[in-house]
């Protein structure tokens, strides 16, 4: 059988997509594909949302401009390092490799919550589209505290949005790629003309004005917490957490030519979450000086965060489109994610068929402001319980030798569930989230130490358990 031959049957097998095989030589890709897909995927609609989130936080230029550069080379140098390092050596799946580690019953606990996390960040996505697809209806759009839809019109358009995109996520990783690439020069435009066009409507005229704009910070909005430096800093670096440190884009890089292209992420951080999200933010800022916004500032309200008017502001028709556009590219790959999910809890249903329930679930997420608004709490959520399992990947890799224990010991020993994994994350979590709820510590400030307890933990209780059927 040529080699040809033998790829066509893995793809056959795999569903089109090799979620228990290894990627073929002749289906990896190169530099263009990763740096469309993150600089469309991190120029997105929910930079429409965190920009000005940022703002109601009360945060400084300082800690915004310096802290956010900061936190997003961290988030860089992640990915190239581990996630894209790992990646390439083994091509498969996040969920496939966890398997191996983890054995298949602890996975799909891990499954299910990875793909219902992804999906609720898809419908907070979803929902920023919405936000822009019903200015022509002259829809009312959701408050900073709306939990649940608020009409007719909302719904409809959430559905119908929702359906679109799960549509083309359905369609695989090359068709993910292409409507990046394809959207992607286009959104990063329109940020980089929302920025402009707000300086220019705030009269900035110099860098000090500009830096004025924050200046030495100021009191949260009602319902939101005072961000500093360090909130900036550690926010951005693990806003994706869950995807770098916590390996889920394994299941991204796995199709890499090589390692460096680890480097391609560095287009979604500094033209996604540092150009973006301050160009939103001047969108806000504009926004905030109407009396409109006063108003309800002067009442003890927190003033709407809808990215569909506040583009729309700035530039018309093409603001509406930006915005729509924005949540299509990053809902795409996140509801593949989510699809891939769930294929390794349900292993005999397609991929088109997963990811289509993935992209249901993100529909009916979307109807539900909540996860918009609530965006700076929620990414930090899901971060914090899904970033400590890709240390289980981490660990596993580079230390099973110098700590000398069995790599993918659930595999060979036919394990369903790894005991040394299971109490690895369990105390991680369960010890860190106790700690942010007692002493109301920020999420983001234990992501790393749960990553770093979960690590260690795995590697002590697989160095005591392995050569046991645990």
């Amino acid at each position: 059988m040529s080699q040809y031959n033998i790829e066509e049957e893995i793809e056959e097998i795999a569903g089109g997509e090799f979620e228990r095989t290894p990627v073929p030589q002749s289906k990896l890709k190169g530099w263009k594909s990763f740096l469309g897909m993150y600089a469309g995927e991190h120029a997105a609609g929910t930079e429409f949302v965190i920009g000005p989130l940022f703002l109601t936080t009360g945060v400084s230029a300082f800690d915004l401009i310096v802290g956010l550069f900061i936190g997003n080379l961290l988030a860089v140098l992640s990915w190239r390092f581990l996630t894209a390092e790992i990646a390439v050596k083994y091509r498969l799946t996040l969920y496939y490799q966890l398997e191996k580690i983890c054995g298949k019953k602890l996975v799909i606990i891990y499954n299910l919550a990875n793909g219902i996390l992804f999906c609720f960040l898809a419908g907070a996505m979803i929902t920023v589209s919405a936000t822009a697809v019903g200015i022509p209806f002259d829809m009312e759009m959701p408050k900073l505290t709306d939990t649940t839809p608020n009409g007719l019109t909302w719904i409809i358009i959430v559905i119908v949005l929702g359906a679109a995109i799960s549509l083309i996520a359905a369609k695989g990783f090359s068709t993910v790629s292409k409507a990046a690439n394809w959207m992607s020069p286009f959104i990063v435009l329109a940020f980089v003309a929302c920025g402009v066009v707000s300086l220019n409507q705030l009269g900035v005229t110099s860098f000090s004005d500009f830096w004025n704009i924050w200046g030495d910070g100021g009191q949260p909005f009602p319902g939101q917490i005072k961000y500093t430096f360090w909130h900036v800093v550690l926010w951005s670096w693990f806003a994706n957490a869950a995807m770098h440190i916590g390996m889920s884009d394994l299941s991204v890089f796995r199709f890499a030519k090589k390692a460096n292209l680890g480097w391609t992420t560095a287009a979604g951080m500094y033209v996604g979450h540092y150009v973006a999200w301050i160009a939103a933010a001047l969108l806000y800022a504009v926004y905030l000086k109407t009396p409109e916004a006063q108003a309800l500032l002067t009442g003890g309200e927190a003033p709407t965060v809808a990215p569909g008017p506040l583009a729309f502001n700035a530039l018309g028709v093409f603001g509406i489109f930006a915005v729509i556009l924005a949540g299509w590219t990053t809902a795409n790959p996140t509801i593949y994610r989510a699809g891939l999910a769930f294929q390794a809890i349900l292993p005999k249903t397609s991929t088109f068929w997963v990811t289509i329930i993935a992209g249901s679930i993100a529909t009916i997420a979307g109807l539900f402001p909540a996860f918009a608004m609530k965006l700076l709490d929620f990414v930090a959520l899901y971060g914090f319980v899904l970033a400590p399992i890709g240390a289980i990947v981490v660990f596993d890799h580079f230390f099973h030798k110098k700590a000398n224990f069995i790599q993918n010991y659930a595999e060979k020993a036919q394990l369903k569930i790894s005991r040394a994994v299971w109490l690895s994350w369990l105390i991680s979590f369960g010890v860190f989230y106790f700690i942010s709820v007692q002493f109301n510590v920020f999420l983001s400030f234990l992501t790393l130490p749960a990553w770093i307890l979960c690590g260690v933990l795995f590697v002590v209780f697989s160095k005591k358990w392995q050569g046991r059927l645990i």
